[in-house]
């Protein structure tokens, strides 16, 4: 298992609809180090944002791809997504607008 820095773990917050949404029930939407574990990203967002947090669930969001005539090729690259459950009463006021 890597060592990961609590700031390498977490890269970027992922605002869309779909997260504002998600963002009404205590849960915050998170793109990842690809090489971090559950424990890794919990302990992560309760020691950069101070609040409690009591699930993790990680998917990994696959490649898309492109086609140019015959040929296909990789658009994006394979990334780590984690969506964060908090504590009731918690919130994270980077995603309030």
């Amino acid at each position: 298992m890597t060592s990961l820095h609590l700031y390498d773990v977490i890269r970027r917050p992922i605002v869309s609809e779909k997260t504002n949404l998600l963002s009404e029930n205590n849960q915050y939407v998170f793109e990842v180090a690809t090489g971090a574990n559950k424990v890794q990203i919990k302990e992560a967002v309760s020691a950069i944002f101070g609040v409690s947090v009591v699930k993790v669930n990680t998917m990994v969001m696959p490649y898309k791809r492109g086609r140019r005539g015959r040929k296909f090729y990789r658009r994006t690259q394979q990334w780590k997504k984690a969506v964060v459950t908090l504590a009731e009463g918690d919130k994270i006021d980077l995603f309030e607008v």
